[in-house]
């Protein structure tokens, strides 16, 4: 399965209220925090891999992604998988000789907006940004038009951010 994703830098009250002037469906609010690890077999921070446990408030989501589909967007294969316990699985990582890569904390308020998901993340250390993104399950080029026309109805007309809320804090020391 292709996620398709595209990400800006924005001012969140502007855009829910445009998302909302759209006919948005609020979807909810939640706290996550994602867990990032690098793999003992190859650095995923060259490959463009990314393996991940996302705690969240009942649950918890085991995702691998793979390198990124193009030049412009965060669009990727992506395997997911809920878990009941994800402090165990972490243990488990750990045991096998993953190495912890990093923790990402958030606020995020779901949108959604015809076949598409659009997130409001307020991001522990980085601050606001928007996230569209569907799923794909074979070309995924006309889906990714169809985001970018998203991007522009809700007046998002910032660069496009293809790092990771992890590679974007690290960066940032």
């Amino acid at each position: 399965m292709i996620e398709v994703e595209v990400k800006v830098r924005a001012n969140l009250e502007e855009v829910e209220e445009q998302l909302l002037k759209l006919g948005a469906h609020f979807g909810g609010e939640f706290y996550e925090e994602d867990l990032y690890f690098n793999s003992p077999f190859r650095d995923f921070s060259l490959s463009d891999e990314a393996l991940r446990i996302r705690f969240q408030e009942k649950k918890g989501l085991f995702a691998y992604k793979g390198p990124k589909l193009d030049p412009i967007s965060k669009s990727r294969e992506e395997i997911e998988v809920e878990v009941s316990d994800p402090s165990k699985l972490r243990g488990i990582l750990l045991k096998l000789g993953f190495k912890e890569a990093g923790w990402v904390k958030k606020r995020r308020k779901k949108f959604e907006l015809d076949s598409f998901r659009v997130f409001l993340d307020e991001v522990e250390g980085l601050g606001g940004f928007v996230e569209i993104e569907t799923k794909a399950e074979g070309p995924y080029e006309e889906l990714l038009q169809k985001a970018l026309e998203l991007l522009e109805k809700l007046g998002l007309k910032g660069e496009l951010i293809r790092e990771s809320y992890l590679e974007l804090l690290l960066k940032k020391g």
